[in-house]
């Protein structure tokens, strides 16, 4: 399917690929109308981009979780360090400063409602339930099982799990990912829908 964005989804860096981003943007726009639509893993908007789209016309909103520290592989020395992104003042990762340029020039500024903080930060005393759950995070065993337990609880009925790079062979990514979507697919929690690429999806039963 083509998907119209307010901007040009190949300027903002990420790597989500198309298919994976127009699965989110059509499961987005249907459980939007359960609950707001959250993110764990932000990074600089690509997703960002096609959840706020979806919800825009819905007129709800996408809570967007990320410490924009960066994942593990995004440090210093690491493969996926990106230099623009490195702050040397403070010696850190910092994509905040571009997650919110891509906001704005999406005109999601009054849909997407950044949470700079940690999921396990984040997710205290957290009561709103969700329609949509997307986990896009650290690729850590402790940051991929904390997404979880951070926000599957709080999935409505009929609303939707969505795990990123999902590689069943180890030789293809890491295992973290697939790990969650085990535990999601063993919860006995959800109904198991098709992947994506490496998109897992479920719906909360």
């Amino acid at each position: 399917m083509s998907i119209a964005l307010p901007v040009d989804i190949d300027q903002i860096k990420g790597f989500l690929a198309q298919d994976e981003g127009e699965a989110l943007y059509q499961h987005a726009q249907q459980s939007c109308k359960l609950g707001p639509v959250l993110e764990v893993g932000s990074y600089c908007g690509k997703s960002t981009v096609y959840l706020g789209a979806a919800c825009k016309g819905s007129d709800n909103i996408v809570y967007a979780v990320d410490h924009h520290r960066g994942s593990e592989e995004h440090q210093l020395g690491e493969e996926y360090h990106d230099p623009d992104l490195y702050d040397s003042s403070v010696e850190l990762m910092d994509s905040f400063k571009v997650f919110r340029a891509s906001m704005r020039a999406a005109g999601l500024e009054e849909t997407v409602v950044p949470i700079v903080a940690s999921s396990a930060v984040a997710s205290k005393g957290w009561n709103t339930p969700l329609g949509m759950v997307f986990i896009d995070g650290g690729h850590s065993e402790e940051a991929a099982q904390t997404d979880y337990r951070s926000w599957v609880s709080h999935i409505k009925p009929g609303g939707i799990l969505a795990i990123h790079d999902i590689f069943p062979n180890p030789a293809d990514g890491g295992q973290a990912p697939y790990n969650i979507w085990k535990l999601a697919k063993a919860s006995g929690l959800f109904e198991e829908l098709p992947m994506v690429n490496t998109l897992g999806l479920f719906r909360r039963k």
